[in-house]
């Protein structure tokens, strides 16, 4: 003989929490137009590091002496600006995501802050380098390095002009815990910029 025992009317019933869409399983974050982007630009350096290398495989003594025409501090500045606004942007993404939008508003703008160092260190580099004479004129490995940096900061320009973007509609609302695929776009984008350059910096600053 089985008794059953009844449960307590007042005994809470135990219910799964629905998952958050943004935590979905298998779920691309960002969008998929920019992914194509990311994709295309990815494309673009591939293309890019390829004429570099065989530049640099016909032209060996050039590459070798290259890094030391160049300043290893301005290298260092931009990649602490890109490291430290990416790390600005995911803080931001990570205080959407729980519903902060204060938060999101004040990391991001940190974020642009920092990624202004960037544009900012270019300048003070480029008058150095001009002023060593160090233009277009000085060899192939001048020439390798301003083409694949220039082509750098064009992508950062657009990071920039979008973070821009992004910080407007995060202070008007826009965005939610439940949907923020805008910003998780952006940081991808921003995430991807700061790889690119993290390629750039050893072959130009650090490796002979």
């Amino acid at each position: 003989m089985t008794l059953a025992v009844p449960l307590s009317p007042t005994a809470p019933v135990p219910t799964l929490a629905p998952r958050p869409p943004q935590a979905a399983a298998g779920r691309i974050p960002g969008s998929k137009a920019m992914w194509v982007g990311i994709f295309c630009e990815i494309t673009e350096f591939a293309l890019l590091f390829a004429v570099f290398f065989i530049a640099r495989a016909h032209h060996p003594e050039a590459f070798q002496a290259g890094p030391e025409r160049l300043s290893l501090l301005a290298g260092t500045g931009y990649t602490l600006m890109l490291l430290t606004s990416g790390w600005c942007v995911a803080r931001a993404l990570h205080a959407m995501r729980r519903g902060d939008r204060r938060a999101t508003v004040r990391w991001m703008l940190a974020g642009f802050v920092f990624g202004l160092g960037y544009p900012a260190i270019k300048i003070f580099e480029l008058q150095r380098n001009f002023a060593l004479g160090l233009d277009g004129s000085a060899g192939v490995f001048i020439v390798s390095y301003y083409y694949l940096t220039f082509t750098h900061l064009v992508h950062v320009f657009w990071g920039l002009l979008g973070m821009m973007w992004v910080i407007a509609r995060t202070g008007l609302g826009a965005y939610t815990p439940e949907e923020h695929s805008g910003l998780e776009a952006f940081a991808c984008y921003w995430h991807v910029t700061d790889m690119i350059w993290l390629m750039i910096f050893p072959l130009f600053y650090l490796l002979g």
